[in-house]
């Protein structure tokens, strides 16, 4: 558990540093917000599509070698990154290497690993350790990125984040075995006859495990709560700092709001892995997305203030990501953990796809409605729709699927493929021009528009020609050294 919690930590902690290095990347390479949004958007992407394939080598020939040449993929990624002077080499590096490496690195590989090596009553328990343990990593390297950001350039701090990855690599052995080596499956339900001996290891080629999550009702519930946990995590994490600011809330408290999250994920996993092995996984996760539910719909409503942004932080922080062990612990039910990498793998899939679409569909709907008040009131929704997803799903063993139906989906890795290609394509697609937009401002009767002339101190005078949309509010300030003259409307 140590040395997985410790992997996870690294991992997910030089990943959670990104969002420090938009500003000095975007210098460098000369470009926009939108070339380092686009390489985050595809690094989720691709981090999902990779979790399966990974988790399914894995399975086959053991977490340890997957587990290294994930991290030195990601150390070398990070390098590459440091050297990028463009946005296509931000792209290659930042996004797609970085993102496969990450899956080959965290939760899919880790997890599925752990879940083998421990006993099946203290499995949920040793699951919830692992994602506390890895929040922990993300809560100590941020504060050191951000140090060591202040001290030198950007490229410096990311050499030195690739190098602890590469440390990451002398505990992977320890995370011995592969499915094949030892693997206990659930009792067999198929046509109504029980398997008494449900400790007896029997492998199953990971098709057959396919077919029988294709007919599996529970699997595809559980994988639509895993797409809201997706949604619910990615569009707070992102979009909570510009909510609170439109609100007034201009100091730190969204920053503070994001540490709690942080902070108290940790015990909110901790809890998680000693209730799952106690009660029922599914009844859980409804209680964490109804709660989720509440706790959102609680803070749009209640009157803004910085308290009530600090004590949100906390309260999501503790629902955060301890639906991670517990949608693990019930893959590992259904289907035993031969193939419990892959199969918890194309779960994590959706939970990407689910982070992308909260991420994409955040800042298109704020730049339409000039507010976020509706994504927190879809993100309300879906915490209701996934609490009754899990309230249908079955965690016990999944049965045999009927002997006259064949496996005609497409392989995974197909399905993953398609998401990625139309996914990619909303996050790769041209930004409108800006005189696309003005002819969209004047189409409106609620435009404003605004001229200034603006003087120097020297004496040379810049014409200014500001277009606004109706929606936005335009505050000048104007200090009593400077010269101006505002024009117009």
């Amino acid at each position: 558990m140590a040395a997985g919690g410790f992997i996870v930590s690294m991992s997910l902690g030089v990943r959670s540093t990104f969002g420090l290095l938009v500003e000095p990347v975007i210098d460098t390479i000369g470009s926009g917000t939108g070339a380092f949004g686009i390489a985050v958007a595809v690094q989720n992407l691709m981090w999902g599509v990779s979790q399966p394939i990974a988790g399914a080598v894995s399975d086959r020939f053991g977490a340890p070698r997957v587990l290294a040449g994930g991290l030195v993929l990601y150390a070398l990624a990070m390098a590459l990154m440091a050297q990028a002077t463009s946005a296509g080499m931000l792209l290659l590096s930042g996004g797609f290497l970085i993102g496969i490496a990450i899956g080959a690195a965290s939760f899919a590989v880790v997890l599925s690993s752990v879940g083998r090596m421990a006993p099946p009553e203290k499995r949920s328990m040793a699951l919830g350790i692992v994602s506390a343990v890895g929040s922990l990593g993300q809560f100590a390297i941020i504060p050191f990125a951000n140090w060591r950001l202040g001290q030198g350039t950007w490229q410096n701090t990311t050499l030195i984040l690739a190098v602890l990855l590469i440390v990451a690599v002398a505990v992977t052995p320890m995370l011995r075995g592969s499915a094949a080596a030892g693997s206990a499956e659930p009792a067999s339900v198929a046509d109504g006859v029980e398997n008494v001996d449900s400790t007896e290891p029997v492998p199953r080629p990971l098709r057959e495990d396919l077919q029988r999550a294709r007919y599996a009702r529970s699997y595809w519930l559980l994988n639509g709560g895993f797409f809201v946990c997706g949604f619910h995590v990615t569009f707070i994490g992102v979009y909570l700092k510009s909510y609170v600011q439109d609100l007034g809330q201009v100091g730190n408290e969204a920053a503070i709001a994001l540490s709690l999250i942080g902070l108290f994920n940790v015990f909110g996993s901790l809890a998680a892995g000693w209730l799952g092995a106690r009660y029922s996984n599914t009844h859980l996760l409804a209680g964490i997305y109804a709660l989720r539910a509440v706790v959102i719909a609680v803070f749009v409503l209640m009157p803004a203030s910085s308290m009530s942004t600090i004590i949100f932080g906390a309260a999501i922080g503790t629902l955060w990501l301890g639906t991670v062990p517990l949608t693990s612990a019930i893959v590992s039910k259904q289907f035993g953990t031969t193939n419990s990498g892959a199969l918890f793998g194309i779960v994590f899939l959706s939970h990407q796809v689910g982070s992308f679409i909260g991420a994409w569909l955040g800042g298109t709907l704020a730049d339409a409605m000039g507010s976020y008040t509706l994504m927190w009131w879809l993100a309300v929704a879906l915490g209701l729709l996934a609490m009754g997803f899990h309230l249908l799903i079955d965690e016990g063993p999944v049965g045999d699927p009927p002997a006259d139906r064949n496996l005609r989906l497409l392989p995974a890795a197909g399905m993953a493929s398609l998401v990625l290609i139309g996914t990619s394509a909303l996050a790769i697609a041209p930004t409108r021009t800006e005189a696309a937009q003005r002819a969209d401002y004047d189409a409106v009767s609620d435009h404003g528009r605004v001229s200034a002339v603006t003087v120097d101190g020297s004496g040379s005078a810049t014409n200014l020609d500001i277009w606004i949309p109706a929606y936005c509010h335009l505050e000048v300030r104007a200090p009593t050294d400077d010269v101006g003259t505002l024009l117009g409307p």
